[in-house]
């Protein structure tokens, strides 16, 4: 869409791009025009709150080349120039603290400079000199599409201004010659006075999402996902906060595009190297050598477009960091990311519908880039989330050797003493059993047996009723005392050990027999192993 034009016989042959057979340099001239009269008529109008049929309205001016009463003579064709909806675009550029006087000087004041288009949809893209505001030619359902998409665009961003979406602050037709070119006027995400020294347009998904070979070769060219991935396998960290905010904000506006069915839109980002030095400078001086200027608009820089508090935004837009986000690669070099989210008027209509049909024939249908809203919000936060963005994983306390050894002596420390306290119980009991032997060896009696089997460990009887919890030994053993009587008139009682670390149990059960008659106790001790 560009055309050579001679300037002079046998002078030197420049290259200018057209759009639509209309020359840039008309172009320009036309914008400026026309915005100069319809924001400064615009001025004369009382401020009020805005209506709905306001998102409607559609004020029109014809400019003559030889100037009429209400407009000036200009050295281009005869145009008509359209505004769209001006009082609710007004509203817009009040919400994000745009005066008309420096709405004017940015875009009329001095003259606007021509970016290339990475994309394959054949705009037109002039920037500021200020680098505030990015003027594109749009295509007519894309217009339409925003004309329809204002009033619900005007209840997002009155709830929610830190928003990473485009920041829209004009919608205008120029018609000369039965020719219509729509532009929106948006906010700048890559300011031009920072060297970005990667530029990335992002969708999360993998079907040829890869520059081509002629992109490659331009001085500042614009990678794909997979370029992404093969530059920065490890992805860009930033600090917990940073990247929860980051996240959060995200995952709102992805929630708001696919509530109004929007899809195929992309993240710009642009990574510029705090550690690169160029030319004796700091690397951050633009292509006309000017130091950079912090931009005015509100929340229009990436880092107060993801900050929940308004006064933690003004604390870190700064002149080392110029709005962007700080950031680290897994070399720990240090990075100012630029981003926002373009591109977000395509619908998932019958044309993307059955594009999306026809691919998924062919290809992996979950890799193409046109999807429903909904899928294409989940893949396309998930790839931001786990690809593009890490969280730094902050450093973890490690106990010392004595912090760790100090644990299992508190541990012996206890058992022996609960030891020795069953050891004390141990030889008590078997004072009393030495006792009840003798007694029973008097009355020529055996005890239970206890001498015929030499498995068998005799033990006193205990008096104990109800039961007692604690810990004897740190072994695997499970002890079973059973002690018996012939004639059982009283009420059994146990005793009962354990250790929370260890499985062990002893339990005792024993009875006691009447007074009148002679106590021949016999205990039996099983171990289980």
């Amino acid at each position: 869409m560009s055309t050579a034009t001679e300037n002079g016989i046998g002078g030197p042959r420049s290259t200018e791009k057209t759009y639509k057979k209309t020359t840039s340099s008309a172009l320009k001239g036309a914008i400026q025009l026309g915005i100069g009269y319809t924001v400064g008529n615009l001025t004369s109008k009382p401020d009020r709150d805005v209506l709905m049929q306001d998102f409607y309205v559609v004020e029109s001016v014809f400019l003559p080349s030889e100037g009429s009463n209400l407009t000036p003579a200009h050295r281009y064709p005869d145009f008509r120039f359209k505004t769209y909806a001006p009082l609710a675009f007004r509203y817009f550029r009040d919400l994000f603290g745009i005066k008309p006087d420096d709405y004017l000087y940015s875009l009329v004041n001095e003259p606007l400079i021509e970016l290339t288009n990475p994309g394959a949809s054949g705009s037109l893209f002039y920037l500021t000199s200020d680098d505030e505001f990015i003027i594109k030619t749009v295509q007519h359902k894309e217009a339409k599409f925003l004309q329809r998409l204002l009033p619900g665009y005007y209840m997002n961003l009155n709830q929610n201004p830190r928003t990473l979406l485009p920041k829209f602050y004009g919608l205008y037709c120029i018609q000369s010659g039965g020719i219509n070119i729509r532009l929106v006027v948006m906010n700048n995400v890559l300011p031009r006075s920072v060297k970005m020294h990667y530029k990335y347009d992002l969708k999360g998904s993998t079907y040829k999402r890869r520059a081509s070979r002629k992109e490659k070769e331009k001085a500042c060219p614009t990678y794909k996902d997979l370029d992404f991935q093969d530059m920065h396998e490890d992805g860009l960290y930033f600090d917990a906060e940073t990247y929860n905010n980051l996240m959060k904000t995200l995952q709102r506006d992805c929630r708001v595009l696919e509530s109004f069915k929007i899809m195929d839109y992309s993240l710009l980002l642009g990574v510029h190297v705090l550690d690169h030095r160029e030319g004796g400078e700091q690397g951050q001086a633009g292509c006309d050598g000017r130091r950079p200027v912090a931009q005015r608009v509100l929340y229009s820089t990436a880092m107060e477009s993801i900050q929940g508090d308004g006064k933690a935004a003004e604390a870190l837009t700064t002149d080392d960091t110029m709005g962007g986000i700080p950031a680290r690669t897994h070399k720990d070099e240090k990075l100012l990311i630029y981003l926002g989210i373009i591109d977000i008027l395509q619908s998932y209509r019958f044309i993307k519908k059955l594009e999306h049909s026809w691919k998924a024939l062919v290809y992996d249908g979950d890799s193409v880039s046109v999807h429903r809203p909904g899928f294409y919000a989940s893949r396309f936060l998930k790839f931001m989330s786990t690809r593009v963005f890490r969280k730094t994983q902050p450093i973890r306390f490690s106990p010392s050797k004595r912090t760790r050894s100090s644990i299992p002596a508190l541990k012996s420390s206890s058992q022996e003493i609960l030891s020795s306290q069953a050891d004390e119980r141990n030889e008590d009991r078997r004072d009393r059993l030495v006792g009840a032997r003798s007694l029973a060896s008097l009355d020529g009696q055996a005890v239970f047996g206890s001498y015929l089997r030499p498995d068998i460990v005799p033990a006193n009887p205990s008096f104990y009723e109800g039961s007692s919890m604690g810990t004897i030994s740190s072994s695997s053993i499970f002890v079973n005392v059973e002690s018996q009587t012939e004639d059982r008139d009283d009420v059994a009682s146990s005793s009962t050990f354990t250790l929370e670390d260890s499985a062990i149990c002893l339990t005792s059960e024993q009875s006691t027999m009447d007074v009148d008659i002679d106590r021949d106790d016999g205990s039996v001790l099983d171990v289980y192993l």
